[in-house]
């Protein structure tokens, strides 16, 4: 049932599943992250930059700053949190929808996200700051499920690494072999393939986020969260239907 759409974050995987699940998470992330750009001028997945500028702060004595920096890293932390404790609790209980359940509460966050929008241009001293950390657990929350799903081989969120990995095959494709060496430097199509896929999505979901956001307003999240309740729906309704989907019994879950 993987290759349906709303099965992909059923709880039974495989290689092509997850990157059909990582290559739509990523485009919903790629939208999120421009979209959430162009709604609060900041981007809110890239932790790395946000490490950094609160180091940056703390040395030039921009504590209030720093301080701001660290809410963010902890809500995106907390993200990754909520995901661990909501595929846990639900695997323990045999749930179809263990990966689907982070998925549904993030379709819920984005709707909430768009509804933020309505109150920035009137009380963007309240509404700004908490829309850049319900971003950041966003995608603290989105990044774990399918680090979790792949058991980590895929990112949606971390665009440096897909990077990092599709430069070293690319280096491997384009490398040139001597005659008098027996061991060949040979790169990893199928790898190649799938970090290349990843980072088109991504780059795909952020054009179309970005035009959303320009063209339409906070209302863009709408389609986003629509998507991944697509992709959740089959493993969710399944538990609903043998009833598995309110809090059971504790099972040893290996």
């Amino acid at each position: 049932m993987s290759y349906r759409i709303h099965w992909w974050a059923d709880i039974h995987r495989s290689a092509a599943a997850n990157l059909r699940l990582g290559c739509a998470l990523c485009m919903v992330a790629g939208a999120t992250n421009a979209g959430g750009f162009l709604a609060v001028g900041q981007y809110t997945s890239h932790m790395t930059g946000i490490l950094s500028s609160v180091a940056d702060n703390i040395v030039l004595g921009q504590l209030q700053l720093a301080l701001a920096g660290l809410a963010l890293l902890m809500a995106f932390i907390g993200g990754s949190m909520t995901t661990a404790w909501i595929v846990n609790w639900s695997k323990r209980r045999s749930m179809r929808s263990a990966y689907a359940r982070p998925l549904v509460l993030e379709a819920a966050l984005l709707l909430v996200f768009g509804i933020f929008g309505t109150g920035v241009n009137h009380f963007a001293w309240l509404f700004v700051p908490m829309t850049v950390l319900l971003l950041c657990f966003i995608m603290g929350l989105q990044n774990a499920v399918i680090t979790k799903v792949s058991q980590a081989e895929i990112r949606t969120t971390h665009v440096t690494g897909l990077l990092t990995d599709l430069g070293i095959e690319l280096g491997k494709l384009l490398y040139i072999n001597g005659p008098s060496f027996s061991q060949k430097v040979v790169a990893n199509r199928a790898k190649l393939r799938i970090h290349a896929m990843l980072v088109a999505s991504f780059l795909g979901g952020a054009l179309l986020g970005a035009f959303g956001f320009k063209a339409y307003g906070y209302i863009a999240t709408v389609p986003l969260a629509i998507i991944l309740l697509v992709l959740t729906v089959g493993p969710v309704l399944d538990d609903l239907r043998n009833g598995r989907f309110a809090s059971g019994p504790e099972t040893e879950h290996r």
